[in-house]
């Protein structure tokens, strides 16, 4: 930091920095989180879901998405529709490139938070298959997957709304469940929470 620079000065530039972006930082995140699932998708169907909430969030705000593949990995980029003509990029409609927005697609985030949570998940699967048995155990690992591949966050710490995600997206098109396993998996996921010790979510909504 500069030896002049006040730090509430910095932060209000950030500030405005977030201010002057055209696109909300939710829905840049949101963007994002569907590029990502639909990247590792394994079904078609899903695939196209995806892709389709993402095209429905970025058209309220008048913005499409692709996906540059360049020598540093994937990116994610958010620009105007008025930048595009039947599906091409016309470089003349650009006048100012800041418009756009960029997400990295590549590498697994920090190693240390994601070995983290690797260990908090494998420490409650295992804890569920001692108690409760290997078919609760595996739906535990299917949200354990689901919850840190996604949220970089443990299972235990899953919301209302990312149980509905996982029962009712990423579960019947991902996880590949036995019909025993989809038998209980409500039951499996207030297991989930009880192991924990923590508050089991509504899983009604």
């Amino acid at each position: 930091m500069p030896e002049d620079a006040h730090p509430d000065e910095n932060e209000a530039e950030s500030a405005d920095e977030t201010e002057d972006q055209e696109l909300p930082e939710d829905v840049v995140e949101e963007a994002e989180r569907l590029t990502r699932l639909a990247r590792e998708a394994v079904d078609d169907g899903a695939v196209e879901s995806y892709e389709t909430r993402r095209t429905d969030l970025l058209e309220d705000h008048e913005f499409t998405a692709r996906v540059r593949d360049d020598d540093e990995g994937e990116t994610l980029v958010l620009h105007p529709e008025e930048w595009v003509e039947d599906g091409v990029i016309r470089t003349d409609r650009i006048e100012d490139t800041d418009r756009a927005v960029e997400a990295s697609l590549s590498g697994p985030g920090e190693p240390e938070e994601w070995a983290e949570v690797a260990e908090q998940n494998d420490e409650l699967v295992a804890a569920i298959a001692d108690a409760h048995g290997e078919v609760h155990a595996n739906n535990a690992r299917k949200l354990a997957d689901f919850m840190g591949n996604h949220y970089a966050r443990p299972a235990d710490t899953a919301t209302s709304a990312e149980l509905q995600e996982f029962l009712e997206w990423y579960y019947p098109r991902n996880a590949w469940p036995t019909e025993e396993e989809k038998a209980v998996v409500e039951t499996s996921l207030e297991l989930v929470f009880e192991t924990a010790e923590k508050r089991v979510p509504d899983l009604s909504s």
